[in-house]
């Protein structure tokens, strides 16, 4: 009879094992599924910020006298580039994606106020290099916007399934965090700027 016993305390030790494990590994492979589908915003961004110098020097030569709307777009450049370092050595972090976003957002702005200065100079939206250029902007940031919705698919999946229980018991135990979303701050932001020319 203590044999049984001992079996079905073996049995129930390790089913409990196996469950434990379960519950670790899916929240080991929905943590690094966000951090995948950040990498993939990573990408993007980085395509985004290597076209803006291009678009700048094109804009230089034309507009001559608007140099401090070059400038802010260049400093906007510069801080974005900064803050998707440090998003990208912590996706998900609630600071670090909050920076990012408001970094994004100024440098969406700081751009639309160049295409918005580039109407009064004709020359320049005839461009062939100037429209090619924005043209690869437009479609990054369509790029940056599917990714950035598949990134907070990913993190809205693992929030929910770190928080949910039986693993919310373990999520604290084993170092999972909250993650964030990486959200545009206003409604006038959430549209791909436009370029028309």
């Amino acid at each position: 009879m203590e044999w049984l016993f001992a079996c079905a305390g073996v049995v129930v030790v390790g089913g409990l094992a196996l469950w434990l494990m379960s519950v670790y590994n899916r929240l080991v492979r929905a943590r690094n599924a966000y951090k995948n589908a950040f990498a993939q915003i990573d990408v993007q961004l980085t395509r985004r910020h290597d076209l803006i110098p291009n678009l700048v020097e094109v804009a230089k030569s034309y507009m001559k006298h608007e140099r401090e709307a070059l400038e802010a777009v260049v400093a906007a450049r510069s801080g974005a580039v900064d803050a998707q370092s440090a998003a990208s050595a912590n996706p998900g972090d609630p600071a670090a994606m909050g920076q990012l976003a408001g970094a994004e957002n100024l440098l969406t702005e700081t751009l639309g106020r160049l295409f918005a200065l580039t109407e009064a100079y004709p020359d320049l939206k005839a461009n062939q290099n100037m429209m090619q250029l924005s043209e690869e902007l437009t479609s990054t940031e369509n790029r940056v916007a599917f990714a950035r919705q598949h990134f907070n698919d990913a993190v809205m999946h693992y929030n929910n399934r770190r928080e949910t229980f039986p693993a919310n018991q373990l999520a604290g135990m084993f170092g999972f965090r909250p993650a964030a979303l990486f959200e545009v701050e206003g409604p006038e932001q959430r549209e791909v700027p436009r370029v028309q020319f």
